[in-house]
C-alpha cells in the first residue's frame, strides 16, 4: 500500500514536506530544473515556485528546494574534483610545513571564512526559510529579488569588466579579501530569487575576476555552504518525519539534479570563457518582471 499523502502545510514553523505529493516523474523533472538554474546564475528558487505553478503542481517547499543542492554539489565536485583535489593537497602540505603564506593555503582558509556568513544567517532564518507559507517564498519577493539581481549583475558586467588596460584577474591573484566580500554576497542567497551562483558570480565580475575565473571560485566556494545547507535539510526532514517513499522521491530528484547540474556547469564555464554575462542579465529581469505581473495579476499561486 503506498504511503499516505503528508498533512496539508499550514502550521507556522512546520518544514514544509508537501513534495512528496507530486509523485516520481513530477520530482525528476523539478530536480532537472533544480539542476540547471541552481548554478546558472537565474535562481533556482525562481523556477521551482514558477514552474509548479505554471504546471498546476503544489509548491515543493524550500526544505525541498535546500535538499536538492546536493545534487549540485556532487556535480561541483565531480567536475572540479581536479583542481579541488590540487588546491586540498597543496593547502594541507603548506599547512604542515607551517608556510602561512602559500597562496593554495591562504584560499582554503578564506573560502571556509567566507562560508561563515550564509552559515550564520541560515541558521538564524531557518525557521523562516523551511516553515510553511513563509513569507519569503512569495512570488513578488521572489520577482523583485530576480530584477534587482539582474540589475547588480548588469553594473558588474559594465563596470567590473571594463577595459582598463590591465588583465583580468586570475585564481594566483585571488586573496582572503575576494573570499570574504564574495562570502558576503553568497549571504544574500538565502532571499529566494538572488541565486547563489548569481550572487557570487556578479561579486566575483564586480572585483575584476575574468569570467571563467568568476564561475569557477563561485562554484569553489559555494561548496561548504552547499554541503551545509543540504545536510541541514536533511536532518530537518527526518525530524519532519519524512516517510521512506519520500526519502526515495528525493533520491529521485537527486539523481536527475546530479546529471543535469553537471551539464549546466560544464556549459556555463565553456559560455563564460568567450561571453559576457548580458544573457542572464535580461533573462532574470524579464523572468522577475513576469513574476511581478503574474503577482499582481494573480496568475501565480
Amino acid at each position: 500500500m503506498a504511503p499516505l499523502p503528508p498533512a496539508p502545510c499550514t502550521e507556522t514553523g512546520q518544514v514544509d514536506i508537501s513534495f512528496v505529493q507530486l509523485g516520481a516523474w513530477r520530482i525528476i523533472v523539478l530536480g532537472i530544473v533544480q539542476g540547471i538554474t541552481e548554478l546558472l546564475p537565474i535562481s533556482s528558487t525562481a523556477h521551482l515556485r514558477i514552474v509548479p505553478s505554471l504546471l498546476g503542481w503544489p509548491d515543493p517547499g524550500s526544505a525541498f528546494s535546500a535538499a536538492m543542492q546536493l545534487a549540485s554539489l556532487l556535480a561541483v565536485v565531480t567536475f572540479l574534483g581536479g583542481d579541488i583535489a590540487r588546491i586540498t593537497h597543496r593547502a594541507a602540505a603548506a599547512a604542515q610545513r607551517g608556510d602561512w603564506q602559500d597562496h593554495d593555503l591562504r584560499m582554503t582558509i578564506g573560502i571556509l571564512l567566507g562560508t561563515l556568513p550564509i552559515a550564520i544567517a541560515g541558521l538564524a532564518l531557518k525557521n523562516t526559510l523551511n516553515s510553511c507559507g513563509s513569507p519569503l517564498r512569495g512570488i513578488a519577493v521572489i520577482g523583485w529579488a530576480c530584477v534587482v539581481m539582474g540589475l547588480l549583475l548588469a553594473l558588474a558586467e559594465r563596470y567590473g569588466q571594463r577595459d582598463t588596460g590591465h588583465p583580468k584577474r586570475q585564481w594566483d591573484v585571488l586573496t582572503i579579501r575576494d573570499c570574504l566580500l564574495v562570502g558576503l554576497a553568497q549571504m544574500f542567497a538565502l532571499v529566494p530569487g538572488v541565486s547563489r551562483s548569481g550572487s557570487t558570480l556578479t561579486a566575483g565580475l564586480a572585483l575584476g575576476m575574468e569570467r571563467a575565473t568568476a564561475a569557477r571560485f563561485s562554484f569553489l566556494l559555494g561548496l561548504p555552504a552547499i554541503l551545509l545547507a543540504g545536510l541541514v535539510e536533511l536532518v530537518s526532514l527526518r525530524h519532519a518525519g519524512l516517510h521512506a517513499h519520500g526519502w526515495l522521491l528525493l533520491a529521485l530528484g537527486l539523481a536527475s539534479g546530479s546529471v543535469s547540474a553537471y551539464l549546466a556547469l560544464w556549459g556555463l564555464v565553456r559560455y563564460l570563457t568567450d561571453h559576457t554575462s548580458w544573457i542572464f542579465v535580461w533573462y532574470r529581469i524579464a523572468l522577475g518582471i513576469l513574476l511581478l505581473w503574474g503577482a499582481a495579476a494573480g496568475r501565480f499561486r
